[in-house]
């Protein structure tokens, strides 16, 4: 009984919630909403930075000076991972806001569809040949699958029709799934 009176209250409130942000994408100008957007995007850049200062303040010492090299490059995979995460709010909204537009829903489905097939050459050139200037290349693009897997799905939580929404879930499906076949084949060959 408690269990389904919790689920009752959170189906009343994200119903409530959702009716506001259908009330406010009715009524809002187009420009305030991509000011929205754009000052949420500001702030998690200013979350991100913060997160990256904290990082810095914590791990200061000799180890930093010598190799400061490799720990700028963790510092700006921690700033994107930070930036990625407090990011999403703002990611949300815009998605939400342009639902109405299918010209955007079957763009954003080509490009996923691209960008899955990218992932999945980058992935097999990697395995293969791992020490070829193109496997460099490629690594990128792998080591960037899993972001562009969560980014096309979700797109696909929010594409107003079904083929938009196979496409992009498809597309995130098959990039997370590029990036897995990379991992166990490093872990095979290190094994």
């Amino acid at each position: 009984m408690k269990i389904q009176l919790e689920n009752l209250l959170m189906h009343q409130t994200v119903v409530s919630l959702y009716g506001r942000l259908q009330h406010w994408q009715d009524t809002a100008s187009p420009l305030a909403k991509a000011g929205w957007i754009c000052a949420g995007y500001a702030a998690a850049a200013m979350i991100a930075a913060a997160g990256v200062v904290c990082h810095v303040l914590i791990n200061f010492g000799p180890g930093e000076q010598n190799y400061s090299g490799m720990y700028a490059f963790g510092d700006s995979l921690l700033f994107l991972a930070a930036f990625a995460i407090a990011s999403i709010p703002s990611t949300v909204a815009a998605l939400f806001f342009l639902r109405p537009y299918p010209a955007f829903w079957r763009a954003c489905s080509g490009i996923a569809a691209a960008g899955a097939l990218i992932g999945i050459a980058s992935s097999v050139i990697v395995i293969t040949d791992a020490r070829s200037l193109a496997a460099g290349i490629a690594f990128l693009c792998v080591i960037a699958a899993p972001l562009f897997g969560l980014a096309f799905g979700l797109c696909g939580f929010f594409a107003p029709n079904r083929n938009d929404r196979i496409s992009l879930f498809a597309a995130a499906a098959t990039d997370i799934i590029a990036f897995a076949a990379w991992v166990i084949a490093c872990l095979i060959r290190n094994h």
